[in-house]
């Protein structure tokens, strides 16, 4: 499935769908725009900038948005696909495959900040960012490569008029 240009609207029978795809793509923006300011607030705090207790709170912001994204596509998004689209389980594997990858991440990155000082070695935080960028890039390009499409042409009425968590991008939207 080849993804329609960002920023289309599908028109159904019942009302106008908004393509969630998109607003997929639109999370996953979020999403890197969160972790490249905790990237920011790390090298901050390592140069004499934020205190410790700022960067940890932004970091389980961070995390938890992340999480709950990825939970909330692992229990929602993923099995409507599954079953109106079935050549995409093999898909859906690998990205919950991803999604623990991501987690496992995310936990070594908590207890990587969680004890931070200014005197500790900055080479184990910013080498665990790295990796998780590096993995939230792969997975988010795949993600949106193979699935967007789909969730673009899925009709979930729900979702219109209550977002679900993979599609949120802050507690203010809940």
């Amino acid at each position: 499935m080849e993804a329609p240009e960002h920023g289309t609207t599908m028109d159904t029978p019942d009302e106008r769908l908004t393509a969630f795809g998109y607003q997929l793509i639109d999370v996953h923006h979020w999403l890197r725009e969160e972790l490249a300011a905790l990237r920011e607030g790390v090298d901050a705090y390592l140069a004499g900038g934020l205190r410790p207790r700022e960067l940890r709170t932004h970091c389980l912001t961070f995390c938890s948005a992340l999480t709950r994204h990825h939970t909330g596509e692992d229990a929602d998004a993923f099995p409507r696909l599954a079953e109106r689209f079935p050549e995409l389980r093999p898909v859906l594997d690998e990205l919950r495959r991803d999604h623990r990858l991501v987690e496992d991440s995310l936990q070594r990155l908590e207890a990587l900040l969680g004890g931070l000082d200014r005197h500790a070695d900055p080479v184990g935080v910013r080498t665990e960012l790295d990796s998780l960028a590096a993995l939230m890039e792969t997975h988010f390009v795949y993600e949106e490569k193979r699935i967007v499409s789909a969730l673009n042409a899925l009709n979930a009425p729900g979702w219109n008029r209550s977002r679900p968590d993979f599609l949120h991008t802050d507690d203010a939207e809940r």
